[in-house]
Formats: structure tokens, sequence, C-alpha cells
């Protein structure tokens, strides 16, 4: 084993769960069942490192082959950094007969004409997601098998999620993608979280979604005490009318767990959309007319609204349901499952009462 293929090795094992190990190692068919059972997990991690250099040493593998046993714990722990999505554009007339062993075939040979060192792996995992793991090189050195891109592409499906790749990597994948699945151009969908299940989910809409009904416009709300059956009988009607305009706006039962939603604003500061900000009182702070640096400005307003949570479509949907958010819900917010997008670019598209303004497609 060289250096690079003992780095590799060790980071993996410092990054997988002890728990975890043994059934990673059963995955990967490099190791004998007599090696794999001489491995005490019981262990600490730098023995278990040390156990298991001595067995891949032994069994002279190879840089490739541990690149092999990382694909299967990013593969097994899709959820573990960040992803970003991008779709293809204008599908050839055969795009939807391109099948894994002609894409594999297009892909690696495109790449590999951009690119005069890369590694290329890919496989196929069970929920019909095609993975592949790129350790980029250049014209003069060898692949950086410790900074890997992945992809993660579902064949007849536009959508593409892969790990950050640099600037200079980016336009190389991009190509390699459109020819090998035959379409004629690729964009950023505008949409990143950490775990990909979740952005998977919404792009795909493999969530309950709820579709409108007639209902009657929401009844004010009142603070008086519920004095009588009346009253409350309204109040009931009021609770589930946002409870169904909720739903219709974020979708109903276990939503995907999105983790956050980015709105960059750069419009004049009288034309600022009101219903970009959920709270009355965040909102006068830019509203307030005698906040002169603001009113008085000249040149466009620039800032950065973002709203985070562990599950951020379950907190709108609360937020509208419970009545903190005023409904029907604003298209500023309801856009995130309706576009799958979580990041948009606010811009005056011209002269017009602020709840005109719509995030542009940029």
């Amino acid at each position: 084993m060289d250096n690079t293929a003992k780095r590799l090795l060790q980071r993996l094992v410092r990054r997988i769960p002890s728990q975890m190990l043994k059934t990673t190692l059963d995955k990967w068919s490099r190791l004998t069942a007599a090696q794999r059972q001489s491995m005490d997990y019981t262990e600490s991690k730098w023995a278990l490192t040390e156990k298991l250099l001595a067995i891949c040493e032994e069994n002279e593998l190879t840089v490739k082959h541990i690149a092999e046993l990382e694909m299967i714990h990013v593969i097994e722990n899709p959820n573990l950094g960040m992803w970003y999505v991008f779709q293809l554009m204008d599908p050839q007339d055969d795009a939807h007969s391109v099948e894994l062993t002609q894409f594999k075939e297009q892909f690696k040979s495109h790449l590999s004409e951009l690119i005069r060192h890369v590694s290329i792996k890919i496989k196929k995992h069970t929920d019909e997601a095609v993975w592949i793991r790129i350790a980029w090189g250049d014209t003069f050195s060898r692949p950086n098998h410790l900074k890997p891109t992945y992809v993660v592409h579902y064949l007849q499906t536009p959508y593409v999620f892969l790990t950050s790749p640099t600037s200079k990597q980016k336009p190389l994948l991009s190509q390699a993608l459109v020819l090998s699945t035959r379409y004629q151009a690729i964009k950023d969908a505008n949409l990143s979280g950490r775990k990909l299940t979740a952005i998977r989910d919404l792009l795909m809409k493999q969530y309950l979604q709820v579709f409108p009904t007639k209902f009657p416009s929401p009844l004010a709300e009142r603070n008086c005490v519920v004095s009588n059956l009346h009253i409350e009988k309204e109040q009931a009607g009021s609770a589930a009318n946002r409870h169904q305009m909720a739903c219709e706006a974020f979708g109903d039962g276990i939503l995907p767990q999105l983790q956050s939603a980015v709105y960059k604003i750069q419009m004049l500061t009288q034309m600022l959309p009101c219903s970009l900000l959920m709270f009355h009182q965040l909102e006068t702070k830019f509203r307030d007319h005698t906040n002169k640096t603001m009113t008085e400005r000249d040149e466009p307003f620039k800032c950065v609204v973002k709203f985070a949570s562990t599950n951020l479509l379950e907190s709108l949907r609360h937020s509208a349901s419970s009545g903190v958010a005023s409904t029907p819900v604003t298209p500023l917010l309801s856009s995130v499952p309706l576009k799958g997008k979580n990041y948009f670019v606010i811009t005056d598209n011209g002269p017009g009462p602020s709840s005109q303004m719509k995030p542009s497609q940029k």
C-alpha cells in the first residue's frame, strides 16, 4: 500500500463509528471471512486501524480498493455532507432510453477525454440511484483520492445531486453529464442541503401532498375568551381552515427534512416585499419612515434573509397552521416545496405593490 492508500484508510476508519465498522467491512469483498472474524471491534480506533492496515498490506490492496470501502460508507450514510442539485435541460429524443451500461461507458469516456488524470468509480444502488465517485487530477498530477467528488443521478430523471466540485472541475463534470445523459444543457437548481434524502424527496414529490379544496376565507382572529358554542365553532372552523392551507402549501404527514431557505434581496427600499418577513415586528424595522438610513437611500438595498430549522417545512407548516404566520401562505415561502428550491433572489421586477414581488428564477 502506498501512502495515499494508508492515509485514506486511516481517515475512513476514524470517520466510521465503531458500531458501524463491522457492517461496512462485511459489505466490502476485499477481506476473507477469517480476516473479518479476526477484527476485535471492542478495541480502540487506533488498534482497529493498525489491524486493518496490516490485513490490507497482506492482501496487497491499493488506493482503488480503499476507495471502494469509502464509497460503501458514503452510500449507506448519504446525509453526512452538503449536497447541491443541478437540473439537466432540453432532453434529446433518446434521453429517456439511456440505460446504466451505456451511461457508465459514455460518462467515463467523456470525462477521461476532458481531463488526463481522473479516477472514476460508478455503482448502482438498490434504490436505482447511480453513484459516481470522482478523484480528480490534472495534466501533471495523479488523482487526489483524499478529496473526491460524489455524484448521484437517477436515470430517466433530470436531477443530479453532487458534493461541491471546484470551479475548475464543475464545467468538466457538467459537460460529461450532459453528453452521457443525452441532454443539451445543465443548470444550477438552487437547492442544497445536508440531507440527500430530503432534497431528493422534495424534488421528486415523495411526500404526502394536499391539494386545494373549496374553503371559505379565513375568519378574522379574535382575542376574546370563548363564551359560547357558536364562537367555539367559529374558532374551530378558522383553525381547520388554517391547517388546510398550511398543508396545501407544505404537504401533510412526514415532510422532507430540509434545513434552510435563503432569500437574497436586491431592490429599492420602497419596493421591499412585506410578505418576505413573517413577523410584523421585523417588518417595521425596514418600513419605518423615520428610519432615514433606510428610506433615504438611492442605491438598491441588499440583504440576505435565512430561515433555518432541523425541519424547515415542518416549522413553516406549524407557523401557518397555528396562526403565527398569516394564511394564505405567501408565495415566498410556499415556493420552497412548489418549485423545489431553497435559494431565491428577490429583485425589483418593476413598479407595483410589494405583494407582487416574487422570487426570481435566478
